[in-house]
């Protein structure tokens, strides 16, 4: 497949950097941009004297991506900082290259590159980087992560493992905007919501053993999806609620059948538009409405969607069925 272009800098991206100060204030100012950009914390490190740090905060919706690079530290949450704050979101934390290891109730746990950890600030913890850093942290407010989770109160970090069940799906997802924050910015927000969701649950919480109500489910809701193709905006609230069942146990439905909705959305759809773009009655309509009769508004966004799909560009695909 052809490699991606580099994403462009979103307008909305948020950027701090010790390279605006001077190298005997820039532990001090990264404390302050950590705080200002999360919530309020402390930071040491043995690299104070030459500390090197970038921020790159993304939002998108209520959920918000951010970027890390930065030297070696060391960074605690304490109760007084939680006393003082008034919002006490989680965080799921990924580390491209090194090993590191989060303290949270008593519990040291030792994480690997690509490990994803969940962490919750309304209790102490502590995160520590021996080697440079460079993670994704995405924040999570308390009520979206309890709509996904059945447990919300936990005594320690919770882990979803690189290599493990779903945790190698949530591993590689959260990896790309460690690279690229600015992904988030060109995904709807419901979508990247819903997936990061699913993939959340499955991956943190029992596997649930498919059933034949849950296989029954999820072949329904692709049935109604099919039909639904060319909505754009389509949502998993929509189709749970067309099928008379919660979002949760809707997603449980997908993550026990090994798919999320999102993914089974994407494919639907990128099915049905390389299905027309392969049709001789249909080649004078252009590649923008077959996306758009497919629930692609964005003419850009399906031309992207279809290529990494497919590894053709739509009308490449087009030419290719259609001179045979």
């Amino acid at each position: 497949m052809p490699a991606a272009a580099p994403v462009s800098p979103s307008a909305s991206a948020r950027h701090w950097s010790t390279e605006a100060v001077p190298p005997e204030r820039r532990l001090d100012y990264w404390v302050g941009a950590i705080c200002e950009a999360f919530l309020e914390m402390d930071c040491s490190s043995r690299e104070a004297r030459h500390f090197d740090g970038r921020l790159v905060s993304v939002a998108s919706g209520a959920l918000s991506f951010n970027q890390v690079e930065a030297s070696t530290q060391d960074v605690y949450r304490t109760r007084a900082a939680i006393a003082r704050g008034a919002q006490q979101p989680f965080y799921l934390i990924t580390h491209r290259r090194m090993p590191w290891h989060v303290v949270q109730g008593g519990q040291r746990v030792g994480l690997r590159p690509g490990d994803a950890v969940l962490v919750d600030s309304a209790r102490t913890y502590e995160l520590h980087y021996p080697s440079a850093v460079e993670v994704v942290s995405i924040q999570l407010p308390r009520a979206w992560v309890g709509q996904w989770l059945r447990q919300l109160d936990h005594p320690v970090a919770r882990v979803a493992w690189r290599d493990q069940g779903w945790g190698q799906a949530l591993s590689a997802w959260s990896l790309q905007f460690a690279h690229e924050p600015e992904l988030a910015s060109l995904v709807p927000e419901h979508l990247l919501a819903d997936q990061l969701g699913a993939m959340l649950s499955a991956a943190l919480e029992p596997a649930v053993a498919p059933t034949r109500a849950g296989r029954d489910l999820a072949a329904r809701a692709r049935v109604l999806m099919r039909d639904r193709l060319d909505t754009a905006g389509l949502q998993a609230s929509d189709v749970a609620q067309a099928l008379g069942v919660s979002l949760r146990t809707l997603h449980r439905a997908f993550a026990a059948d090994g798919a999320t909705f999102s993914d089974s959305l994407r494919g639907l759809r990128l099915q049905r538009a390389a299905e027309l773009l392969a049709q001789p009655r249909l080649e004078g309509v252009s590649v923008a409405e077959i996306g758009r009769r497919c629930g692609y508004a964005d003419a850009s966004h399906f031309v992207r969607e279809f290529q990494r799909w497919h590894a053709l560009t739509p009308a490449r695909w087009r030419r290719d069925r259609l001179s045979h």
